[in-house]
């Protein structure tokens, strides 16, 4: 198998080279960001690239972003996307694209490297490979993205504020409504978000918060 490695941390990659090469595999190309990669795919034209989530500038999301072009760009390679790090935006997309010969796995879960190797075998043969916490989250982001599109036009506006740090009278001036209008609106929001009153919980963070996960 031809395998591209992009990992930003010079230990892991060089590791993850020693221990694909020790099993028969042939690494074609390591690298450690974003462009790297997809310039090592176009020339090389890999089985299998195995991409980390945080590469440079950012170290945000590049690498996934990546995947998502290599796919787009070169549908025959498959992605292993093997991070710590779980960005569920972009996991989504990537999985939408076509889930076929696409994986995604958390390096403090991969406890055998039989698991490991036995993973990109399943992605060269275009299979599915992921981790059950990437699939619960990537489900979550889901169902709050579907609740907040429940919102009216003018309750996404108030949360926007809400977001900002405005205060209801805030809101009020500067979308020129009586103060009373916004607290529906804000009841509203609340109430579609399935935010009950509670002791324990602040109801207009953590409705700022689905927002912002949104």
């Amino acid at each position: 198998m031809r395998i591209v490695i992009a990992e930003d941390v010079v230990m892991l990659r060089e590791g993850l080279c020693m221990l694909l090469t020790s099993h028969g595999q042939e690494v074609v190309a390591a690298v450690g960001d974003g462009d790297a990669l997809r310039a090592a795919v176009a020339e090389h034209r890999p089985d299998i690239a195995v991409v980390d989530v945080r590469m440079p500038p950012s170290h945000t999301d590049e690498g996934l972003r990546a995947a998502i072009r290599i796919r787009r760009d070169h549908p025959g390679v498959g992605v292993l996307v093997f991070s710590q790090y779980i960005e569920t935006r972009y996991a989504a997309q990537l999985l939408a694209d076509g889930a076929q010969g696409v994986g995604y796995l958390l390096k403090e879960r991969v406890a055998d490297v039989k698991d490991f190797l036995a993973a990109l075998d399943q992605i060269a043969a275009g299979q599915t490979v992921l981790d059950p916490e990437v699939v619960t989250q990537i489900m979550g982001a889901s169902r709050r993205t579907q609740t907040l599109s429940t919102l009216t036009p003018r309750e996404r506006e108030v949360l926007s504020m809400m977001a900002e740090g405005r205060s209801n009278n805030a809101i009020a001036s500067a979308l020129f409504l009586s103060y009373g209008s916004v607290e529906k609106h804000v009841t509203q929001i609340f109430t579609k978000l399935d935010l009950s009153p509670s002791d324990n919980d602040h109801r207009r963070v953590l409705a700022v918060l689905r927002y912002l996960q949104g």
